[in-house]
C-alpha cells in the first residue's frame, strides 16, 4: 500500500507545482479520467466525441475520507473465523488437531453469518492423513475480545458458499450492493482477516467484471476481479464499494513468484438465492437431468462417427434421464432450441430452470435427430 500512496502522492505533486502552467497542469490533468460522450460543455453545446476528457483534478484527501468511511462502516459487519478439525495420521496412534482461519460477512442483526465453504469445510487429504468434518466452529467479533461458537448451518460446494450462525442478536448485518452495476476502475476495498491479522483493510480497484476463474478442484466461477490484496484467511470476507456496500464474498486469489494483485470475489448478487437456500433448507436445491455427459468435439465425433454435443455416457437409476428415455450413446446436440457443444452449456441452460419444470433436449441416436423432453428432479 506504502508505493501506492507514495505514486499517488508523488503524482499529486506534480500537478501541484505546475499549476502556474496551464497548458502542462491541462495535459497531466487531463489523462486522469474520461467522462461520457454526452457531457455537455461549458458553452452548453453536447460534445459527442469519445475522446472528451474530464479536467476535475482528484482529491488525494477525498480518496482518503473515503476510505476511513467505508472501513467505519463495514469493519463491525465482518467477523474473524477459526475452525478446528481432527485429522488421522498414519504416524500417529490419536488424533491431531489442526486449524483454519477465515472471514465472514453478517448477513442478518440475529447471528446469520455468510462465508466460503473452503473456510469451514476442508477437502484436504492424502495417503498419509485424513481430515474430518470440523468439530468446532468459533467467530470473534469486531471490538470484541469474546469468542462464539457457531453453528454450521449449510454449505455449498459447488459455490463455494456457506452460511455459519452464532447466538446473539443486536448485529450490525452488512449493507449488501449490487454486483451487476459494478464497473471496471471503481474504488474497492477488500475485508477480512488475512494470515490471522483481524479487521484488516486493502484498497485498490475492480480489475475485471465477468471473469471466470476455476480452482484447483476444477470448480468454475463466474467473478469479480480485484487488485485489492486478497490473502489467505481473506476468504468469506468482503469486497465493498466507495459507498459501503458488500459488492462481493472475497474466495480466490492468484499466487506465485510472477503475480502480484490478482484475487476474485464472487458477486454477491449471486450469493442471495444460495444463502437463502442454505439458511432455509441446509442445502441448495438444484434441478437435476441425470446423465453423466462428455463434450463431444469434431475431431473426436469424426473418430467414432458421431455428431458434435454431449456424449451420454451413463443414465442415472429412476432419473429424470431414465423416466424420459434417454440412453447411453445417444449425443445431446440442442438445449431448449439451443444448440450445444458442452456439457457446461447444457448444465448452464437447466440451472436457470426450477425443479419440476420441463427442458426440451433434441438428441442424435443412431445417426437420427430426436425430441426428448425432460422433467427435471431435485438433485441428489
Amino acid at each position: 500500500m506504502l508505493p501506492f500512496l507514495c505514486g499517488v502522492l508523488g503524482a499529486t505533486i506534480v500537478i501541484g507545482s505546475t499549476i502556474t502552467i496551464p497548458s502542462l497542469k491541462q495535459t497531466i490533468i487531463k489523462k486522469l479520467v474520461t467522462v461520457p460522450a454526452d457531457t455537455v460543455s461549458n458553452e452548453g453545446e453536447k460534445n459527442n466525441s469519445t475522446n472528451n476528457l474530464n479536467t476535475v483534478a482528484v482529491s488525494l484527501q477525498g480518496y482518503s475520507d473515503t476510505s476511513v468511511g467505508v472501513a467505519a462502516k463495514v469493519q463491525p459487519s465482518i467477523v474473524a473465523i477459526s475452525v478446528e478439525y481432527s485429522v488421522n495420521s498414519i504416524f500417529s496412534r490419536n488424533p491431531q488437531t489442526a486449524t483454519a482461519k477465515g472471514s465472514g460477512i453478517i448477513i442478518s442483526e440475529d447471528g446469520y453469518i455468510l462465508t466460503n465453504n473452503h473456510v469451514v469445510t476442508s477437502s484436504s487429504s492424502s495417503s498419509f492423513y485424513e481430515i474430518e468434518e470440523a468439530n468446532k466452529v468459533t467467530v470473534k467479533l469486531y471490538n470484541d475480545s469474546n469468542e462464539y461458537e457457531a453453528k454450521i448451518i449449510g454449505t455449498d460446494s459447488q459455490t463455494d458458499l456457506a452460511v455459519i450462525k452464532i447466538e446473539k442478536d443486536g448485529l450490525t448485518a452488512a449493507e449488501l450492493g449490487d454486483s451487476d452495476a459494478v464497473q471496471v476502475g471503481e474504488f474497492a476495498m477488500a475485508i477480512g482477516s488475512p494470515l490471522g491479522l483481524d479487521n484488516s483493510v486493502t484498497a485498490g480497484i475492480i480489475s475485471a467484471v465477468n471473469r471466470e476463474v476455476t480452482d484447483n478442484d476444477g470448480n468454475k466461477y463466474n467473478t469479480i476481479q480485484t487488485d485489492a490484496a486478497i490473502n489467505a484467511g481473506n476468504s468469506g470476507g468482503a469486497l465493498v464499494n466507495s459507498k459501503g456496500q458488500v459488492i462481493g464474498v472475497n474466495t480466490l486469489k492468484l499466487s506465485g513468484d510472477d503475480v502480484e494483485g490478482v484475487g476474485f470475489a464472487i458477486p454477491i448478487n449471486s450469493t442471495k438465492n444460495i444463502y437463502e437456500q442454505l439458511i432455509e433448507y441446509s442445502k441448495v436445491k438444484r434441478p437435476y437431468i441425470g446423465i453423466g455427459g462428455r463434450d463431444l468435439d469434431e475431431e473426436n465425433a469424426k473418430r467414432y462417427n458421431l455428431v458434435v454435443g454431449v456424449y451420454v455416457y451413463s443414465v442415472d437409476e429412476f432419473s429424470a434421464a431414465e423416466k424420459a428415455g434417454l440412453k447411453v450413446g445417444d449425443v445431446i446436440i440442442k438445449a431448449d432450441g439451443t444448440k450445444i457443444t458442452t456439457i457446461d452449456e447444457l448444465n448452464e441452460i437447466k440451472n436457470k430452470k426450477q425443479i419440476g419444470d420441463t427442458i426440451k433436449l433434441v438428441i442424435n441416436r443412431n445417426g437420427s435427430e430426436k425430441e426428448i423432453s425432460v422433467t427435471l428432479q431435485e438433485q441428489p
